[in-house]
């Protein structure tokens, strides 16, 4: 990995904890002497450890976290927590050695209590789903401010605290750096937090120690089949977010067949969202609440959210897709759930023209008034190619030119799709690279081809290699009137290169190359 790794963000003055206390709270064996030691602070990473840490010595694919405890010692560590063979690795470190049966299972109530995160906490909501996750949790972030909150914010894309912003490393960060980021944000005074949870994160115990005061769920299609076996079981990942563990209260967007199995399958009470003319109408006659889209150009989406006994609340969100005022829409019932009256959100929309929110990377449109259209976008799975594509072609008078390459050492089943439904919503196909990382780019290509050429309706097809040329060759290809979606690359700002994050902005290339062709 390169320098160009994310920091982690933690309290500015961390308040120092007897370690001898957490042992004796949670009855925790160990090794070695605890009395007068304090712990301020808790890492997975020998990289991001500071002195007064406990070191959490995690099992991996191919070596032990504790093979580091050593390095941890060296660096400042005052403990070891790990299991019985990871104690046996972390013997010659000098520390003591707190055992547990599982690390990564003990890290978030560990990392809870050595941070206080369960002290005064900010009101929490954390979304899943496959797509929408990232667009929900920043128009959640949106409303909140202009309800007058100081917020916090952990997407794929961004961690936000009020006005500091750092881009993510993760979907969803570890349990010990979730905890440090919320002990930070409580240091400024953060009062709501939205937070976009991933299957990993739940299957990986990255949201372990939160309890969600709202969780909500956007929608499930073909995706992350790499981590999981099938479906059914990238379903069972997600549904432990309406646990009692993990949340007090659920909204669940009914758009995907998926959306009734999670109300089945909730521990939680739950209430429903549904999108007139997109979800099955049998979805929407029982959805206590339902987005209608009035207004669609190319600046805004309007809507209608309507609730139980009548009440409404109309406005527009500032991104193109019925999708994206469906997930206005959850972000809205999921403040409603939290306590906040849809009267007060309504008046505080309509006294800003709506919902005042930047999401980056997310359908955003990176052109000028002049030329063709370029829009760049994060989306990197069939269905999120699919909407965003109609979204886009509805507001073009001319050709639809999509450039988009797929992952590498990543869920390869889904490449034919995403290129089929790439050809089908396309006049132009542009098919490149993306993070190959340790797979051979040519052959991701290759394969990319052989699912387009699945289409039932053929467009003009090229491959170009790398991506800084193919976006060339796309806006060489365009005229006035015509749109360019480039999917996959979205706010990113390098791509992986055999391990190597290399520096790299699909929204710089895209305006370098609109300028080349003489757009201004």
């Amino acid at each position: 990995m390169s320098s160009r790794i994310p920091p982690v963000l933690r309290p500015e003055h961390p308040s120092p904890r007897p370690l001898a206390r957490l042992v004796q709270e949670f009855s925790l064996a160990h090794t070695g002497e605890l009395d007068g030691l304090e712990v301020t602070g808790v890492t997975l990473s020998t990289r991001d450890l500071h002195p007064g840490d406990l070191y959490v010595g995690v099992p991996g694919a191919k070596v032990h976290g504790a093979s580091f405890a050593e390095q941890a010692a060296e660096a400042g560590a005052v403990a070891i927590v790990t299991d019985d063979a990871g104690a046996e690795l972390a013997a010659g470190s000098g520390l003591p050695i707190i055992l547990v049966p599982s690390p990564r299972e003990a890290l978030g109530g560990i990392a809870s209590w050595v941070y206080r995160t369960d002290d005064d906490p900010p009101l929490l909501f954390g979304t899943t789903g496959t797509n929408g996750k990232t667009s929900t949790s920043y128009l959640l972030e949106a409303v909140l401010k202009q309800l007058g909150l100081i917020t916090g914010l952990s997407t794929t894309a961004e961690r936000h605290i009020g006005e500091l912003s750092v881009v993510s490393l993760l979907t969803t960060p570890e349990a010990s750096e979730m905890h440090a980021l919320l002990a930070r944000m409580r240091e400024a005074g953060v009062r709501a937090v939205a937070v976009e949870v991933s299957a990993q994160a739940l299957s990986r115990h990255r949201v372990d120690g939160l309890v969600f005061d709202v969780a909500g769920f956007t929608n499930l299609s073909h995706d992350h089949l790499d981590d999981y076996a099938d479906m059914e079981a990238y379903f069972q990942a997600k549904l432990p977010l309406f646990d009692p563990d993990h949340a007090r209260r659920g909204v669940v967007c009914l758009d995907s067949p998926y959306g009734r199995r999670i109300v089945a399958g909730s521990r939680i009470p739950v209430t429903t969202i549904a999108t007139i003319g997109h979800a099955d109408p049998e979805d929407v006659a029982v959805a206590e609440w339902t987005v209608e889209v009035l207004d669609e150009t190319a600046a805004y989406t309007g809507f209608r959210l309507t609730g139980p006994d009548g009440r409404e609340l109309v406005t527009r969100e500032p991104l193109i897709g019925w999708h994206m005022a469906a997930n206005a829409g959850l972000a809205i019932v999921m403040l409603v759930e939290a306590g906040f009256q849809l009267e007060a959100i309504g008046a505080a929309l309509e006294a800003d023209g709506g919902i005042q929110a930047y999401l980056p990377g997310r359908t955003e449109r990176v052109s000028g008034e002049r030329g063709p259209s370029v829009y760049v976008d994060f989306g990197h799975s069939p269905d999120a190619f699919e909407n965003t594509l109609a979204a886009v072609r509805k507001f073009t008078p001319g050709r639809t030119i999509m450039v988009f390459g797929a992952d590498g050492d990543r869920d390869a089943t889904k490449r034919h799709e995403m290129a089929r439904v790439a050809a089908e919503g396309s006049d132009i196909l542009v098919i490149t690279d993306h993070h190959p990382r340790f797979e051979d780019a040519a052959s991701i290509r290759a394969t990319l081809l052989e699912g387009a050429a699945l289409a039932e309706h053929q467009p003009e097809i090229h491959e170009v290699s790398p991506p800084e040329q193919a976006i060339r060759v796309a806006v060489s290809l365009a005229r006035e009137g015509d749109s360019i979606l480039w999917a996959g690359p979205g706010h990113q700002d390098y791509r992986d290169i055999r391990g190597v994050r290399t520096p790299y902005s699909a929204r710089d290339e895209a305006r370098a190359a609109l300028r080349e062709a003489g757009w201004a």
